[in-house]
């Protein structure tokens, strides 16, 4: 077991997991101020060349109860009608907790953030209360238990540091972000018109080869957080963050790629990247559209755009679900 203070779980657990040193077989267990962290075997000198000690306290089982099961226990004195409200599903980053809870639940909330930090062997426990909205997208959080802190997510080798109360993480949208990772860009100027704290960027400028990742963000504090994370992930050398609107962002026909990872109003946007485009360029439109309809609209939406310009879907993917009838799409584009 290795024995990680707490205050430095959040970042020191993602590390030691990405490395292949925590063994996922077995559950983190906590207390004295240090967590207890199950390893794999033979682990024990890269361990301690972290500057971490190693504990002998046994380590949870796969077969331990199931997470639920103890949160029942922990909350057995609310009636049934609540304890069956209780959420089942719920979202872990470093050693933070976000759940979506009825607001039935509120007035018992920090009794139930209680029982699933300790559940879940985590600091601080939120409620989603009403998901994101407005321009920047932005979370609607109420805090449960613990105190506020920031979120540390290690993802395909990429680690995203954010706090849930300012910015979102869409995790349906990991196997965009890991297909980011695998695109052949070498050489390329690419653009990144709305990242977010490097949702693309970064596993884009870390395993693709690009040149150059030219990442414009509007919000102050989604932009901090994109700063923060270029660092972290050593990509300093191939990402420019700019904190600005992409409308207003100069050059014409420079880039390879242009990232577009936005929805709802992201047709809004398309000229401003056409005007950046090079010939031959490629698009990762990302927009939401009824299902079956995809196409035709991404189709509809290029042509009033490009006018004379030639343009060729290459690709287009739902990248999930996102209202009944309603899914996000991306969609691969060469404009001429």
């Amino acid at each position: 077991m290795a024995r990680v203070p707490s205050d430095k779980a959040s970042e020191i657990i993602p590390v030691l997991r990405e490395k292949g040193i925590l063994d996922p077989s077995a559950r983190i267990s906590g207390g004295d101020g240090f967590r207890l962290v199950p390893i794999v075997p033979g682990k024990e000198d890269e361990v301690r060349s972290m500057g971490l000690g190693i504990g002998e306290a046994p380590a949870y089982s796969e077969s331990s109860r199931p997470p639920m099961e103890h949160i029942r226990e922990c909350l057995k004195g609310m009636s049934s009608g609540h304890l069956a409200l209780l959420p089942g599903k719920w979202e872990i980053a470093g050693d933070v907790v976000t759940l979506k809870m009825d607001p039935v639940l509120y007035p018992e909330g920090r009794e139930i953030g209680k029982a699933y930090a300790e559940a879940l062997e985590v600091s601080t426990v939120y409620a989603d209360i009403s998901g994101v909205a407005g321009e920047f997208r932005l979370p609607d959080m109420k805090l449960l238990f613990g105190e506020p802190r920031l979120s540390v997510k290690t993802e395909n080798g990429i680690v995203y540091e954010y706090d849930v109360t300012k910015v979102m993480f869409a995790s349906g949208n990991l196997a965009e972000r890991k297909r980011m990772e695998a695109l052949d860009c070498r050489g390329e100027t690419v653009v990144d018109m709305f990242a977010g704290i490097g949702y693309f960027t970064l596993p884009l400028a870390k395993f693709s080869g690009a040149r150059r990742v030219f990442a414009c963000e509007k919000n102050p504090d989604s932009y901090g957080f994109l700063v923060n994370n270029v660092r972290r992930n050593g990509v300093e050398d191939v990402v420019i963050p700019i904190l600005a609107d992409n409308r207003s962002l100069c050059g014409t026909a420079f880039a390879d790629r242009i990232l577009m990872g936005y929805v709802q109003t992201t047709s809004e946007f398309v000229p401003y990247a056409l005007r950046m485009a090079k010939p031959g360029c490629i698009i990762h439109y990302h927009d939401t559209f009824p299902v079956g309809k995809e196409r035709e609209m991404t189709e509809d939406i290029f042509r009033k755009a490009c006018g004379e310009r030639g343009f060729e879907i290459l690709v287009l993917r739902e990248v999930k679900s996102f209202a009944p009838s309603v899914s996000h799409y991306v969609a691969d584009i060469r404009v001429d």
